[in-house]
């Protein structure tokens, strides 16, 4: 079976995010207040062949882990998306 599915990749906690911090810096000039906290990320989308969704997402956690993320300062996580239309 294929399914659909979407890792995000970020920085972990402590790291400096300075893609971030430029955003959020940029937003009041903008017209958005209010907004704190800016994260950036990097997400990716893909179609997986797999027995069940469990196989699937553990095939995207692998990955994640070993190609897409820089395990030493990023986090990754993988949840199925909803049906892509390509």
């Amino acid at each position: 079976m294929n399914y659909f599915v979407i890792v995000d990749v970020t920085l972990r906690a402590g790291i400096a995010d300075p893609e971030g911090a430029t955003i959020e810096r940029a937003l009041p000039a903008l017209g958005f207040t209010g907004v704190t906290d800016v994260k950036a990320g990097k997400s990716f989308r893909m179609n997986i062949d797999a027995d069940s969704e469990t196989d699937a997402l553990e095939k995207a956690t692998a990955l994640a882990e070993r190609l897409l993320s820089n395990p030493v300062i990023e986090d990754a996580s993988a949840r199925l998306g909803a049906v892509h239309a390509s």
